[in-house]
């Protein structure tokens, strides 16, 4: 018994050493994100890492907010993020309902959504799908074609099927519809569900990059991924002029704390939603995990 003790704590200890360097892994990146965004350029150029900031600087900041392109890419990726959210989730939940009715044509429709898991049209037949039907260089475009997600469809059907039938036949039998069963009874049941589903969808509209540069021609309706890539190339850019000469300048531009700044900016949203959905997040993925 007392070495099967001292075993388990060993093992605990292994368990909790592992995840402290999970964690210190996970953490260093952002921590220099961070701290290069307020140094100074002449300290990003003499330091190759910087756990902290020698001297605050928020010329980076300031210049961002400057900036009327991020300005704008930012409410471009919230304003996709929110209305693609809500879309996907209200498209996801009722189509994941209606496929655990007794309908015609249900299995041959859940097939074709099976189908989809394992074979894409690719990038030309969706190109030219959203350019025939007058989606280019419009923010819809980033939204209505990765409007629903199979396996999030399938993940809540399976939800909805766990549900006791007793639940909708006792709202048949008070005469409710087929509608009010699905907002009062199955929307109510499925809020971890739609918290966790949810989250994805919206990690995924807020990441959009590829479709913004094939669909989005304008400049000005851009997301902010699009935006942070430009500021990476600018950076690049003036990289290649050599830190001597930048060093050199009346007022060097800070090119590096300017794109760690837009990256620590781009990540702020996410990070704080997040928190807010944590608890929502495991049990919501479980309960559609499994039938029964």
């Amino acid at each position: 018994m007392y070495n099967r003790s001292i075993t388990d704590r060993m093992i605990d200890a292994a368990n909790w050493l592992l995840l402290a360097i999970v964690a210190l892994l996970m953490v260093f990146p952002f921590l220099h994100i961070f701290s290069v965004s307020f140094s100074s350029l002449r300290d990003v150029l003499e330091k190759e890492f910087i756990m902290w900031p020698t001297n605050w600087v928020t010329d980076a900041y300031q210049t961002i907010l400057a900036s009327n392109n991020f300005i704008r890419s930012l409410g471009v990726s919230s304003y996709i993020t929110i209305v693609g959210t809500v879309v996907s989730l209200l498209l996801t939940a009722t189509m994941a309902y209606g496929l655990t009715r007794n309908v015609t044509g249900q299995r041959i429709i859940l097939l074709l959504i099976i189908f989809t898991l394992l074979f894409n049209a690719g990038m030309i037949p969706t190109y030219l799908v959203v350019k025939e039907v007058g989606l280019m260089n419009s923010t819809w475009s980033l939204i209505i074609p990765s409007a629903i997600s199979a396996f999030n469809l399938i993940v809540m059907r399976q939800f909805f099927l766990s549900i006791p039938n007793e639940l909708t036949e006792a709202g048949l039998i008070d005469g409710a519809s087929e509608l009010r069963i699905f907002t009062s009874i199955m929307l109510p049941l499925s809020k971890p569900s739609l918290a966790a589903f949810g989250l994805f969808y919206a990690v995924g509209y807020w990441n959009k990059y590829f479709e913004g540069v094939l669909y989005l021609n304008d400049s000005s309706k851009w997301p902010i991924q699009v935006v942070l890539r430009q500021i990476v190339i600018m950076n690049e850019a003036t990289a290649a002029l050599g830190n001597e000469a930048m060093l050199m300048l009346e007022n060097p531009p800070p090119p590096v704390t300017i794109q760690m700044a837009a990256i620590l900016m781009a990540t702020l949203p996410i990070l704080i939603v997040y928190p807010f959905l944590q608890k929502h997040f495991a049990k919501g993925v479980m309960l559609g995990s499994v039938k029964g």
